[in-house]
């Protein structure tokens, strides 16, 4: 007993200085113990999904519980109804460390109270093309910005007990042809473009989980790739559980032999029957099943995941509703704005769109399902708003709005609401979205901009549209992602002066696809299609057969490229309008720790309260090597009433100066001058100091 009791108070003690998520040795010695008592049957059960195919299996007489696993990014999803929150382009287009956290924070308290011990997500993936069915799961093009967002959101989560899942490892960028497509990059553009975030969830968060993805990487899928898991993803020191996506495993031996611990959702090929004549046969020993099993435990056990769950508190909470709306409130990007906004008291406002009347969200893992009450369209956010605000809703016969009754109202009104966009039917998993709008919805613009000179167009999407033929005769333009639950309130309030816009946005807005540097090598060729027809999918003989998409662009991808191509954006990586102004001076730049402290000061120059978003660039000088012209390495939100101002101070550390150097295969900081660059965006930059290093 005595034994026993010091066991346990060593566990607690491991625990408690322990980072939410990270793994001990007492984790670790605890795993080891189960799995030596554990038979091969057991093994293999626990290395595939059981159930429903959203669990852990169960080893009753060990007292190893089923564990069960949810979507998604956005909220708790599969079989429960739950907050749903902005998606993960509208939380990096926010730029607050404080709302992602919250975010993650809510989300992981809403899978607790359901039962649910690991949540499947953040997805991380790089937006590379506008077209990507996943880009709105995601965090935009940098990986900087993407990485400071997933660190956020997992430390929030997994503080509350919740073991995170980032996904999909790695180089899932579109999703046509998911499973037969291999993603074929150089190792530089790799590790500068594609690793970091994944790396930085691992090193600094300590993530519970990682996600395989369904596309190849070079030839091999990611499931199977040793490369990709043992590695580099166990180089990091990643010592928790990996899975593959649901169904993106394609021969036994290849899932075996490359790192994967998990199947899901069930067992396609870690079954007993494929894995028995490999044992028998020599080709693997028992010791790999050993090492996927003991993975699955210390990162259980690391989470406390092997007792029952806690009684249930209230489903939903007031938390999760107060950052479901927060987030939607400061993630909208203000594209445009001629003055129209914010609207006046008394203005009458007229509204039509399909999508102001519905919740938008994307399709797959992404499509949670917030209860009645809970969801607040736009149309009934402006309705809410009162008398100040009078509202006319306009609704089509067919598929036209041209009736005499909608013309009057529509000419009548001090301004027009147009809500258009995409949604969980026009983009999600498993398929590519057009550039272009939706079918209707460009008419439903022009009808506004027909009967009224005040148009203000409201936009759902993952990622850029095509404005071409609106875009400079609308009046205002207001980005909106998949603002969530509470995104009809929050847009009501932003179109009214509530509050100020303070998004910016994540990615690149070229202005049209043809500009956009990877348009060129996104889709294969066709005679590459037909030969990854005849060579068959999972012909790995035939690998350089497949459909791939080459990443021609390198580590010039989004913003890097506008100089280094020669092509300007029409709206900039980091470009956000608001209702008030800001003015920056005093900027210093000195040694510090590991590497500088960047320290300036922001004034609120105008007539309202708002938040500023100032970005630090770093800009190499006569570089050894190719790189871009500048990227971002820091940033942070600052909110100001009217007149006030604040001193800010931003840390780059070492690696702000680092390139990956392929001939040694790691990172490198060569000594010269770099300019430190506070900005806007990523084009309009106010000030700058050079430095040595």
């Amino acid at each position: 007993m005595r034994i026993t009791l010091i066991l346990a108070s060593l566990l607690l003690s491991a625990s408690a200085f322990a980072a939410p998520g990270e793994i001990t040795q007492a984790h670790k010695d605890q795993a080891a113990a189960l799995v030596k008592q554990m038979t091969l049957q057991e093994k293999i059960s626990m290395i595939s999904g059981a159930i429903d195919g959203f669990h852990i299996a169960a080893v009753p007489r060990l007292g190893i519980p089923a564990v069960r696993m949810a979507d998604g990014p956005q909220g708790v999803r599969n079989n429960t109804v739950s907050t749903l929150y902005p998606a993960g382009i509208a939380a990096a287009a926010s730029f607050s460390r404080s709302a992602v956290r919250d975010m993650g924070s809510a989300i992981g308290e809403d899978a607790r109270v359901r039962g649910v011990g690991i949540m499947l997500g953040p997805g991380v993936n790089i937006y590379r093309s506008p077209l990507c069915g996943r880009n709105f799961e995601y965090f935009g093009e940098d990986p900087f910005l993407a990485s400071e967002m997933a660190v956020e959101y997992i430390e929030g989560m997994q503080e509350q007990g919740t073991m995170a899942t980032i996904k999909h490892f790695a180089l899932n960028n579109s999703e046509f042809d998911r499973h037969g497509l291999s993603s074929n990059a150089d190792e530089r553009t790799i590790n500068e473009i594609y690793f970091p975030t994944f790396r930085k969830a691992v090193e600094k968060a300590h993530v519970g989980a990682v996600m395989t993805s369904y596309n190849m990487i070079n030839g091999v899928h990611a499931a199977e790739n040793s490369w990709l898991i043992r590695e580099n993803l166990r180089s990091w020191g990643f010592e928790g559980i990996v899975m593959s996506d649901w169904t993106s495993t394609y021969t036994t031996l290849g899932c075996l032999e490359s790192g994967l611990d998990l199947e899901m959702p069930k067992a396609y090929l870690l079954r007993e029957e494929f894995i028995r004549p490999l044992l028998d046969n020599g080709v693997v020993t028992e010791e790999l099943l050993d090492e996927k099993v003991q993975h699955i435990l210390q990162a259980l056990i690391a989470f406390d995941l092997l007792k029952a769950p806690a009684a249930p508190k209230e489903e939903n909470s007031d938390f999760s509703r107060f950052s479901a709306y927060q987030l939607a409130l400061e993630s909208p990007v203000l594209l445009k704005n001629d003055g129209l906004l914010p609207l006046k008291k008394k203005t009458r406002i007229a509204v039509l769109g399909a999508d102001a009347f519905n919740l938008p969200r994307g399709g797959g893992s992404g499509n949670v399902h917030p209860a009645i009450e809970e969801r607040i369209s736009i149309a009934k956010g402006l309705q809410g708003l009162g008398k100040n605000y009078p509202v006319d809703l306009l609704y089509p016969i067919g598929d036209r709005y041209d009736t005499p009754e909608n013309i009057a109202k529509a000419e009548k009104a001090g301004a027009v609401v147009v809500v258009v966009g995409y949604d969980l039917k026009t983009e999600g998993e498993n398929f590519d979205r057009t550039y272009q709008l939706p079918a209707k919805q460009e008419e439903e613009i022009q009808f506004a901009l027909d009967h009224n000179k005040k148009v203000i167009v409201v936009v759902f999407s993952g990622g850029e549209y095509d404005l071409g033929k609106w875009g400079d005769k609308a009046s205002a333009i207001l980005s909106v992602w998949y603002a969530g639950q509470a995104g009809g309130r929050a847009v009501a309030d932003l179109l009214t002066g509530k509050a100020s816009p303070s998004g910016h946005l994540p990615f690149t807005f070229w202005g049209s696809w043809e500009k956009n540097p990877v348009h060129d090598s996104y889709h294969p060729s066709k005679n590459t299609k037909e030969g990854h027809k005849a060579a068959g999918r999972n012909t790995r003989a035939a690998h350089d057969k497949y459909s791939y998409t080459e990443y021609t662009e390198g580590v010039f991808l989004g913003y890097r490229g506008a100089d280094h191509f020669g092509v300007k954006p029409l709206y900039p990586f980091g470009y956000g309008l608001s209702y008030t102004s800001f003015a920056y001076d005093g900027l210093s730049v000195e040694p510090a720790g590991d590497g500088f402290d960047v320290r300036f000061t922001v004034r609120n120059t105008g007539s309202v309260e708002g938040a500023a978003v100032p970005q630090i660039y770093v800009a190499p000088l006569s570089p050894k090597v190719l790189r871009p012209t500048r990227e971002l390495k820091g940033f942070t939100k600052v909110l100001l009433q009217k007149g006030a101002s604040r001193e800010v101070t931003v840390h780059l550390d070492r690696s702000a100066f680092a390139y990956y150097c392929t001939p040694i295969h790691d990172w490198k900081v060569d000594a010269g001058s770099y300019k430190i660059q506070l900005g806007t965006d990523a084009e309009t930059i106010v000030l700058e100091k050079t430095i040595q290093l």
